[in-house]
């Protein structure tokens, strides 16, 4: 009798043991530049449907409470010099290093937060498929620090939604790690290239041979 009421209590224990174990965190991958470009998924791209504002930025960011949203937790965190942070997340004074085209910026005002693949891109490259809340997250992702940069208006407004087979960054030193933070984007979000971006990335990986890409897939 106490050998069956063992077992009913072990049976009924190993019944509200989860079913599966908890899926592991997405581990980092560092890969050649060649490697990570041979890994990206060919498609034909489509704007079909496309708006800005299906990508909801810039939200709270990743500290809601820190009254600052996405765009300024950006310029804190990219700072040289730190600004200096006021009521309302109004920042003042730091100093910022535009690395498209090697220009010191002293004003928070002249920056802009690029999109590493720019929201058109993306749409075109797959987040047209996804649920709205994944392309939040996306416009706002602080995780990987190649998403989002902070630059010049100037150079910003001159790529506008280009990939690298239409632009690149006017600083010609910057041209690798511009390539290579692209691919990880792309990589970290599985969004897809064309043919022409192909090209254009795998020239660019053959003049940056000791460059590597390292991302980890997006959540």
């Amino acid at each position: 009798m106490i050998k069956a009421v063992q077992r009913g209590l072990i049976a009924a224990a190993l019944a509200l043991l989860p079913l599966t174990a908890p899926a592991p965190a997405h581990a980092a991958d560092t890969l050649p530049l060649a490697d990570a470009v041979a890994g990206l998924r060919p498609a034909t791209e489509s704007r079909d449907g496309y708006t800005r504002s299906a990508f909801k930025h810039w939200n709270a960011g990743d500290a809601p409470t820190d009254g600052c949203n996405t765009r300024n937790e950006v310029l804190i965190d990219e700072a040289v010099e730190p600004p200096t942070v006021g009521p309302g997340c109004r920042l003042s004074g730091g100093r910022w290093w535009s690395y498209y085209d090697a220009t010191w910026v002293s004003s928070p005002g002249a920056l802009d937060i690029d999109h590493m693949v720019p929201l058109a891109e993306a749409w075109d490259s797959g987040a047209s498929a996804w649920t709205s809340a994944r392309r939040e997250a996306y416009a706002n992702d602080q995780q990987a620090s190649a998403s989002l940069v902070a630059v010049t208006g100037r150079s910003n407004r001159s790529k506008a939604d280009k990939d690298p087979a239409q632009w690149l960054p006017p600083a010609v030193e910057a041209h690798c790690r511009y390539v290579a933070e692209w691919v990880g984007t792309k990589l970290r979000w599985n969004l897809t290239a064309d043919d022409t971006e192909l090209t254009a990335l795998s020239q660019a990986a053959e003049a940056c041979p000791d460059r590597t890409v390292t991302y980890e897939p997006a959540p």
